[in-house]
C-alpha cells in the first residue's frame, strides 16, 4: 500500500505529513513516561521482523494481485499503541530513503494509511477491548488473540486503503475516478487484510506460548512464561534473518494492491483495472521532482537490489542489512528515550 508521490498533491502531502508528524509528537511524549526495560530489546526485533516480513508478498489466489504485512496491529500488540507507530515510521522512512519503497513526499500519508490505523484503531477498538474481555483460561485467550489479529488486520486494511482512494481524489487524480477506485481497492485489502491476520495471528500465539508477558493487555498473573526473554528474541531474530535473507527470494512478482488496483496485471492474463500507465499518471511538480532527486541519492539499494542488478544476492543482502538498519534505529529511539527519562528524574530528585 506504498504510495507513490504521483498520487499525491503537495497540499495533501503536507497535511498528512503534518499529521503524522502530530502523531509522533504525542507517541514520543507518551514513551518518557514508559518505565519497561524490555522493551528496547523487543521494539528492536519486532521492528525487524515487520520489515523482513513486508518483503514477502504473497499471491492472492485468481486476481494477478499480491500482498504484504502491513504490521501495525502485530506492532502494537506487542509494543503498545504509541511505540508500534514509532517502530512503523522507522520502518516506512527507511523504506523510501535507503530502498526506494514508497514516495519521499508521501511519506507522511504512508504512515498514516499503514501505521496509524493499525497502531490506535486497532489496538484501542480491537486489541484491548477483545484482550480484555472476561475469559480466564488459556485456550480462551488464544481464540481471542486470533479473532483480535484477524479482525484487526481486516480493518484496520480496510481504512488505510479507504484513505489512499481519499487522498487521490483530494489531490485531484481523475484517472481515479472515487467509485470505481473504491470499487477495487476494497475488496483486494479485504483479502490481503485477511492474510495477515492469519499471519500476525501465528506470530503472536508464538509469542504468547513462548513469553506471554510480551504481549500487551495478556493477563499473566496464572501463565508461566516457557522460553526467557533473550531466547524468545533469538528466535525472532533468526526468523527475521531467515525471511529477510531467504524467504524473501520467493516473494511474488504480482503488483500489490495498490499497483494491481491502478494499473492492472493484463500481461498474466488478469483484469487492467483503472488501466493507468505506469510510466505517466497522476500528478507531477516541483515538490515530486525535488522529492524524487532526494530519493535517488539516498536509495543506496532500489527495489531491494544491487543498482542495475537483478541478482538474488541483493534482495537478500537487502533483506538483512535493511532489518539490521531498522532494528539499529528503533534500539537507537528507546536509548535516547530511557536518557530523557533519567535525566528528568534526576532533575526531579534534585529539585525536590
Amino acid at each position: 500500500m506504498h504510495m507513490a508521490d504521483a498520487l499525491l498533491a503537495p497540499a495533501v502531502a503536507a497535511t498528512m505529513y503534518v499529521a503524522s508528524g502530530v502523531t509522533v509528537g504525542a507517541s514520543v511524549r507518551s514513551l518518557r513516561k514508559d518505565e519497561n526495560t524490555a522493551k528496547l530489546p523487543t521494539m528492536a526485533v519486532a521492528s525487524a521482523l515487520v520489515f523482513a516480513g513486508q518483503m514477502i508478498n504473497y499471491t492472492i489466489p485468481g486476481t494477478g494481485s499480491s500482498g504484504h504485512l502491513c504490521g501495525g496491529m502485530l506492532l502494537s500488540a506487542l509494543l503498545g499503541p504509541q511505540a508500534g507507530f514509532l517502530s512503523m515510521v522507522v520502518i516506512l522512512a527507511i523504506q523510501a530513503l535507503f530502498f526506494a519503497d514508497g514516495g519521499l513526499l508521501a511519506l507522511g500519508a504512508n504512515c498514516w494509511n499503514m501505521a496509524f490505523y493499525g497502531c490506535f484503531f486497532g489496538y484501542y477498538l480491537i486489541w484491548r477491548p477483545i484482550l480484555r474481555s472476561k475469559s480466564g483460561s488459556r485456550a480462551a485467550t488464544r481464540v481471542k488473540i486470533i479473532l483480535a489479529s484477524i479482525l484487526g488486520c481486516i480493518v484496520t486494511l480496510q481504512l488505510g486503503a479507504f484513505s489512499v482512494v481519499l487522498e487521490t481524489t483530494l489531490s485531484g487524480i481523475t484517472e481515479l475516478p472515487f467509485g470505481a477506485f473504491v470499487g477495487v481497492m476494497q475488496p483486494i485489502h479485504l483479502a490481503i487484510g485477511l492474510v495477515e491476520g492469519l499471519i500476525t495471528a501465528v506470530v503472536l500465539l508464538f509469542v504468547y506460548e513462548a513469553r506471554p508477558e510480551l504481549l500487551t493487555e495478556v493477563n499473566t498473573a496464572e501463565v508461566k512464561n516457557k522460553c526467557s526473554l533473550k531466547t524468545t528474541l533469538i528466535v525472532l531474530a533468526v526468523a527475521v534473518a531467515v525471511i529477510g535473507g531467504g524467504l524473501s527470494l520467493l516473494a511474488s512478482s504480482n503488483p500489490d494492491g495498490l499497483e494491481w488496483s491502478m494499473f492492472g496485471n493484463a500481461e498474466a492474463g488478469y483484469s487492467e483495472n483503472m488501466g493507468l500507465d505506469e510510466e505517466n499518471y497522476g500528478v507531477s511538480g516541483k515538490a515530486a521532482d525535488t522529492a524524487a532527486a532526494i530519493q535517488e541519492k539516498t536509495a543506496l539499494m532500489p527495489d531491494y537490489a544491487f543498482a542495475n542488478s537483478d541478482s538474488p544476492a541483493g534482495t537478500s543482502t537487502a533483506g538483512l542489512v535493511g532489518s539490521a538498519i531498522v532494528a539499529g534505529t528503533a534500539a537507537l529511539i528507546c536509548l535516547v528515550g530511557g536518557f530523557f527519562r533519567k535525566k528528568k528524574r534526576a532533575a526531579k530528585i534534585k529539585n525536590s
